[in-house]
């Protein structure tokens, strides 16, 4: 999974490097073990060339440093992280992730965030996911807040 991580954000707009690589780590750890936490991967030939996962916010509860709104009154399942190795991008793999990951949560909401500057903001918005607010990163970018029903 790191290894995929490090990959993915490696590639510009992100440009990560080993420190927030190191992070990833730790915080991957402390996310699967949140409630409600469900992991999908991809793999080729015992490869892991896909991921996607996250876990339920909880009615009242909204991203840190986000926009005020009223969908933190429901409970949502927060998507932290869809990954697809660069290689494996363009046949159908993160589609699928996503398909299997939203599929069956008992959430009426699922949420992201994600960087404008990214090819896959426009991704997000083709599959009809809808902007919710803005949320301020004091290290980065202002990330677009999406959700969609589930």
């Amino acid at each position: 999974m790191v290894r995929l991580y490090a990959l993915v954000y490696a590639e510009p707009p992100y440009r990560e490097g080993p420190e927030q690589v190191k992070h990833f780590r730790t915080r991957f750890t402390d996310d699967a073990q949140q409630p409600g936490f469900s992991l999908v991967t991809a793999e080729d030939d015992e490869r892991l060339v896909g991921a996607a996962y996250g876990w339920t916010m909880p009615a009242g509860s909204w991203w840190p440093g986000a926009d005020d709104t009223d969908i933190a009154a429901v409970d949502k399942f927060a998507v932290l992280e869809w990954l697809v190795d660069p290689h494996y991008r363009s046949k159908g793999i993160g589609g699928r992730l996503f398909r299997q990951l939203l599929q069956d949560r008992p959430e009426p909401l699922a949420t992201l965030a994600a960087d404008p500057r990214s090819p896959a903001r426009a991704i997000y918005a083709r599959a009809g996911w809808r902007q919710a607010g803005t949320l301020t990163l004091a290290w980065g970018t202002p990330m677009d807040l999406l959700v969609i029903e589930t």
